[in-house]
């Protein structure tokens, strides 16, 4: 049974074939795209709305262990053009990793979701549409900020369908940028293809977004070093943050492989080719006169005409345009060039770009002959560059005598051979998955007693691939249960730091003791009786670097007496990662402002700390530490928030536990009023979130 896009498509093409006039036809188009297009859209929109969304069947692999999954935010739908973006796609799936590719066109509806096409038989790489209200076209203005908020939601579905567990951005258009920079646990990379503001398509209210998108993302790959030059002038690079020259390739395997079946010219004439767009940057003056020149060739272009490119060349019987050819049959037409063009204007677009035509020419071996672009440079040895017009018709007599294959033909494919997408991944892949130096944070834990705690609270921060980055100081206030002899073995064991009291100092003097030791740029404290979940830390910071308002802030939890706590459950804590996972990918990027954090789990910029101080040890074992330290953090004009994407585990008041009912009630008493006395006004209870 066909699907309802195939049946579409059948239904569209039969129309196509019915015999009517063109006016009647054009006619016909106009109503069904201003009338009839509209209308069926909305109804659509609104019978879906009352429908709960379900994520689509597909057959989708687990992701292996330790490797991130990719979504590619496109700059064009997969089936559009074979290219950079797909070529890359494949090359990551191919190398075990899940691949999202999410198309540049959105799907129209009031849901949070996504639609889903397998683009292979192993699981691993898959197209994806979002919902949108209206699906805005990426290209003609920045998304309203209603449009953000469920974009952010689609892709969080899509990504707890995946059970995804850590996440490499790569954003190829900035129309994507609000959304991508605020997944949890994850890495921005920019792959900055082109000049976005040579394309006429492209609205200037996107600007800005790209130059955020560049000053912001963790690594900006460029297709060219025109491009790394230019946004070195317009935007320097940002501490932290990584620039490369990523050039395109080809799919040598493919090109250099003569096809059974090839074009052949019909008056079997020599061949002057080209494929690619037939856009505002290409050169039909250029080409009328190579049409000129050689009347005994046939100039073959082949290539979508979007610039009525074709009736400009009308009068050249020898110029045979072909319309767009599937990627499947073009190394058929490329066999059959005896000489390859590059007939672009010199413009910004151009002057960017590097060209992955001419890779692929010189896969099949055959002369080039290409206007001066920057970037033609490197090919200098394999290419005819040609300054100006007489030059190219020059460079293009002498491709036409050379002989083929030849010596030269199997130089230019042995250059080619060297530059392929296999090649282009395997430096994306240790770009993207090497070590990056990324703020350090300081994570104190603070322990007395419960070592059982101790030891998964460690073993967590352990298992988080992100966690070899943290720096760890472990504070032990006395404990007497066999803690001291663990965490002596375990700081020989690692490169983190212990700290050992000879009485129990209580819960602020012992964290103002690792406050005191840390470096990082980021603090956060952490009680032993918690587990985190992977990227914790890395999700935290970034709200933080997002947010310079924002002095203070915890994750969402399980168990604590405020608006933090969440209503989830898990049968074990073995099930507890996936379960917080599926709950943080449905809040991507959202935060809730809250008077009071409870400290079990907080973090704060170093800035933070240097304007407001340690925390006050007047409240000696614990109790009102963190109302307290909320309180001042107010008063130093800063707010504090939890970050509803970012999960912890937590047992609660392990150690309070530990003492008796009636001293720990005195010692909440005395902390009560401490605190009241201190800021002049009663204490309000913590609530929780559903509390009236």
């Amino acid at each position: 049974m066909p699907d309802r896009a195939t049946l579409f498509r059948h239904l569209r093409n039969a129309y196509r074939r019915l015999p009517m006039p063109y006016s009647l036809r054009a006619l016909l188009s106009r109503l069904y795209q201003r009338m009839l297009l509209p209308a069926q859209k909305a109804t659509r929109r609104q019978v879906l709305a009352h429908i709960e969304f379900q994520p689509p069947p597909g057959v989708l692999q687990e992701s292996l262990s330790n490797l991130p999954d990719y979504i590619f935010w496109g700059v064009i739908d997969w089936d559009f053009r074979h290219q950079r973006p797909q070529h890359l796609a494949q090359g990551l799936s191919l190398g075990g990793r899940r691949v999202f590719y999410v198309s540049a066109t959105l799907e129209d509806d009031l849901r949070a979701g996504f639609s889903l096409r397998p683009l292979d038989q192993s699981g691993r790489l898959f197209e994806v549409r979002l919902f949108a209200r209206a699906a805005p076209i990426i290209y003609h203005s920045a998304a309203d900020q209603a449009v953000v908020h469920q974009l952010r939601h689609s892709i969080g579905e899509l990504l707890a369908w995946a059970n995804s567990t850590q996440v490499i951005s790569l954003v190829q258009h900035p129309f994507w940028w609000p959304i991508a920079r605020v997944l949890p646990n994850s890495q921005v990379v920019y792959d900055c293809m082109d000049h976005h503001q040579g394309f006429g398509n492209n609205a200037q209210g996107l600007l800005p977004l790209e130059q955020e998108l560049i000053h912001e993302a963790d690594m900006t790959l460029f297709a060219s070093a025109w491009l790394k030059q230019y946004w070195s002038e317009h935007s320097p690079v940002a501490p932290g943050k990584q620039r490369e020259v990523l050039r395109n390739a080809a799919d040598f395997g493919y090109f250099s492989k003569v096809p059974e079946r090839c074009y052949q010219d019909p008056q079997g004439r020599p061949v002057i080719g080209y494929y690619g767009a037939l856009a505002p940057w290409f050169d039909v003056e250029l080409v009328s006169a190579i049409a000129d020149a050689f009347s005994d060739c046939t100039v073959l272009l082949i290539g979508a005409d979007t610039d009525r490119i074709g009736p400009r060349l009308r009068r050249h019987a020898n110029i045979k345009l072909t319309g767009e050819v599937p990627y499947v049959q073009l190394s058929a037409y490329l066999q059959a060039f005896d000489v390859c063009i590059l007939p672009f204007r010199i413009e910004a677009l151009t002057l960017a770009t590097n060209p992955v035509k001419v890779y692929e020419y010189l896969s099949a071996g055959k002369p080039v002959v290409a206007v001066d672009l920057p970037e033609l440079h490197e090919f200098s040895q394999q290419v005819r560059i040609a300054k100006d017009a007489p030059a190219f018709i020059e460079a293009i007599a002498q491709a036409l005598k050379e002989p083929f294959p030849s010596t030269v033909s199997r130089q230019r494919q042995d250059f080619a051979a060297q530059q392929t997408w296999e090649q282009r991944v395997q430096t994306l892949v240790a770009l993207t998955e090497g070590v990056h130096h990324e703020p350090l944070v300081s994570v104190i834990v603070v322990t007395y007693n419960n070592l059982a705690f101790t030891r998964d609270c460690l073993a967590s921060l352990a298992a988080d691939p992100q966690g070899q980055q943290l720096e760890i100081i472990v504070v032990d206030n006395a404990s007497t249960d066999g803690s001291v002899e663990f965490l002596q073995q375990w700081a020989t064991n690692t490169r983190h730091s212990l700290i050992l009291n000879s009485a129990n100092l209580g819960f602020a003097a012992a964290n103002n003791q690792g406050l005191a030791l840390a470096k990082g740029e980021f603090l956060a404290l952490l009680n032993n009786d918690t587990q985190v979940t992977p990227g914790w830390a890395q999700s935290l910071r970034r709200h933080l670097q997002r947010n310079p308002g924002l002095g203070l802030i915890g994750p969402v939890t399980n168990n604590i007496g405020n608006e933090a706590k969440i209503d989830i459950s898990y049968p074990s804590l073995r099930d507890m990662p996936i379960r917080a996972r599926q709950y943080t990918w449905r809040h991507i990027g959202l935060t809730i402002p809250c008077a009071t954090l409870g400290f079990f789990a907080v973090m704060l910029p170093r800035s933070t700390y240097q304007r407001v101080g340690p925390l006050d040890e007047a409240f000696g074992l614990g109790f009102f530490e963190d109302d307290d330290y909320c309180r001042r953090v107010e008063q130093a004009g800063l707010s504090c928030a939890f970050a509803e994407d970012v999960f912890i585990h937590h047992h609660l008041s392990a150690s309070f536990n530990q003492m008796p009912e009636s001293k720990r009630q005195q010692l909440f008493d005395r902390n009560k009023a401490l605190y009241e006395a201190k800021w002049g006004r009663p204490w309000i209870p913590h609530t929780s979130r559903d509390t009236p």
